[in-house]
Formats: structure tokens, C-alpha cells, sequence
């Protein structure tokens, strides 16, 4: 539970895709430099096992370390074992949930249906990832969501910037998962620390 804690009190999850393993190195320390206390690096990136595992040992204890992408319990075990303290998923699997459980690693699976919602919170789910959110709504959707479920706290993913990400809060989100719009390829370090720095004070 403190590592759930911890990404709530942070409220902003950066999410890492990146084109190399090195890409991924360059962009994690710019967002850290800009002052993020949670990273996800999602399995999309080539040698991101190895990215976990490097972060995990190169960057301070203070920074949590998570997985993305994760799509199944053999991969969430491998990410574990290189150091993710916690498990994202883009959608519901269930064996991937129950594994996490029985582990005691936090997890917050994909969903977007209220029966996806339910069924992922029912299997142990820590947070619920709404994703893709801004695609069917953005931060009305979260709100209308807290009417049925106001004890399941979700994490939206998907269309966060910093012109949206008060509105998601408002709407009751705990925390926001960032990609493109905060964790971009095209920008070098000081462009990410200065923008994950925007974040860090929207969020």
C-alpha cells in the first residue's frame, strides 16, 4: 500500500515510450531532473526490462519505478523481478491481476466499461487505469463514472495535458497517467525538465 501511497501523492505517472533503450535512460533522468517521483516505462520500449532494471539501480530510492504494457502475469513477474514496484496494464487480464495480488505488487489494470471497472476492482485491482479517457470524454467520463463507483479510484490515461489535467482531478481522479503530451522523443532533456516541471505544479 505505500507504493499506491506514494504514486497518489505524486499524482502524476509519466508514461515512457521511447524508440531505444537509451532514448528511455535520457528521458527518465530528464524527468526526474524536472522533479517526478513516479515513472512507468512500458513494455513497447526495446530492452525495457533492461530499462527497468538500469533505472531501478541508477536512480534514487525515492523514485518509484513502474511497468507498462504489461499484458500478461510472466511479463509482470520479469518486470518484478528488475525492480518495477508496481504493474500498468492498456486493458483487463485478469491471470495478470490475480498474479499481482498473490505477489503483493500493487497493479492497475486498463478498463472502460463500468463491468470492466467492477470486475478488475473484485479481483484486487489497486488503482483502475480509464484509458483510453480524453477518446470517450476525457474528464466528464471520470466524473460520471465516481456517480456508481465512488469507492474505486481511477487513474485516466490518454489525451492528459496540462490544459485538461485540473478537470480530471476535479472530476475525482487520484492520479493522471502522462504520455506523448510530457514524455516526447522529439524534445531534448531541458525541454522535458522544464515541461515536466508544468506538470508537476498542474498536478
Amino acid at each position: 500500500m505505500n507504493v499506491i501511497e506514494k504514486l497518489k501523492e505524486s499524482k502524476l505517472v509519466p508514461v515512457l515510450r521511447a524508440p531505444s533503450q537509451e532514448e528511455g535512460l535520457r528521458m527518465a533522468h530528464a524527468l526526474v531532473s524536472g522533479g517526478v517521483k513516479v515513472l512507468e516505462v512500458t513494455m513497447t520500449v526495446p530492452g525495457a526490462i533492461d530499462l527497468i532494471a538500469q533505472l531501478s539501480q541508477s536512480l534514487s530510492e525515492d523514485i518509484l519505478i513502474g511497468a507498462g504494457t504489461v499484458l500478461d502475469p510472466e511479463t509482470a513477474e520479469k518486470c518484478r523481478d528488475a525492480g518495477a514496484k508496481f504493474i500498468v496494464s492498456p486493458a483487463l487480464n485478469i491471470a495478470t491481476v490475480e498474479w499481482c495480488k498473490a505477489e503483493g505488487i500493487a497493479c492497475a489494470p486498463g478498463c472502460l466499461t463500468p463491468t470492466e471497472i467492477l470486475t478488475a476492482h473484485q479481483a484486487g485491482a489497486d488503482l483502475i487505469k480509464i484509458f483510453p479517457a480524453d477518446a470517450v470524454g476525457g474528464a466528464s467520463y471520470i466524473k460520471a463514472l465516481k456517480g456508481p463507483f465512488p469507492h474505486i479510484e481511477f487513474m485516466p490515461t490518454g489525451g492528459v495535458n496540462l490544459a485538461t489535467i485540473k478537470g480530471f482531478f476535479e472530476a475525482g481522479a487520484v492520479a493522471v497517467g502522462v504520455g506523448s503530451n510530457l514524455v516526447n522523443p522529439k524534445l531534448n532533456s531541458e525541454e522535458i525538465a522544464i515541461l515536466t516541471r508544468e506538470f508537476v505544479k498542474a498536478a
